[in-house]
């Protein structure tokens, strides 16, 4: 057996097996659809696509995440759990789409399409979109804590290659906003990303990741396994969410 690796990356402290034989075999993919929905405080016309996350985050087939973004914190409110890392990750999107443009609420699907977040109708298109891609969620993916040990399991895929991303996502966050679009409005946020790290980079074999990390309270873990590059994402070949998400 080959020697282990141990990393260190923004703060998270990771245990990489290599060895494709190492992998236990992940079981067929449980995810049939993946929305981030990018999202703010300071926009009157989030709340109804922040409802509708709520919703889709109750189906176990889906994950679904927030991404409060901080462009809009300069018309009256900021945003207190916004990152330019969201922002970022957004714009990525719109490079990647050919998009000339971000806006809120936006409502990405698999990696594959955009569509405004509120509208159920377009996002179940969108899924639609993801079954019939070859590559969308055709990888299984599997997650496992214990101990203080997160394991990631990922099975094998033909001619294909994806970075590897853990999020940590708090479940359920209320803000009362105090000023801005929503001033006075009680918000509640489902699965907000608070850190995205990309841990390991997959070539379709096989393959097991160990990681540890302190997370804080009422945290639990997403992991996504992309196509593209952190500047332009594509598909979403697989993911898992930990317990309780």
């Amino acid at each position: 057996m080959p020697p282990a690796s141990l990393l260190a990356r923004h703060g998270l402290f990771i245990l990489l097996l290599t060895v494709g034989g190492l992998a236990r075999a992940a079981s067929a993919p449980d995810v049939s659809g993946v929305v981030e929905l990018f999202t703010s405080q300071g926009c009157s016309s989030c709340p109804p696509a922040d409802h509708l996350l709520s919703k889709l985050a109750a189906d176990p087939s889906i994950v679904a995440l927030s991404f409060p973004i901080d462009y809009w914190d300069f018309i009256g409110w900021k945003d207190t759990l916004a990152s330019p890392a969201f922002t970022a990750r957004q714009k990525a999107y719109a490079a990647a789409l050919g998009e000339g443009h971000v806006y809120t609420p936006e409502a990405i699907v698999d990696g594959l399409t955009d569509t405004v977040g509120s509208d159920k109708q377009a996002i179940d298109r969108a899924f639609e979109i993801g079954k019939h891609s070859r590559s969308a969620l055709s990888v299984p993916v599997a997650l496992h804590e214990a101990g203080g040990i997160l394991q990631v399991d990922i099975g094998a895929g033909s001619n294909l290659s994806a970075n590897v991303y853990v999020l940590r996502v708090i479940k359920s966050k209320t803000v009362m906003i105090g000023r801005g679009e929503n001033s006075g409005r009680s918000l509640t946020y489902t699965n907000v990303v608070r850190a995205i790290h990309k841990v390991a980079e997959w070539e379709g074999k096989p393959e097991s990741i160990k990681l540890t990390e302190l997370k804080g309270a009422g945290e639990g873990y997403i992991v996504l396994v992309q196509q593209g590059s952190e500047q332009e994402p594509g598909a979403i070949l697989g993911a898992a969410k930990g317990v309780g998400l």
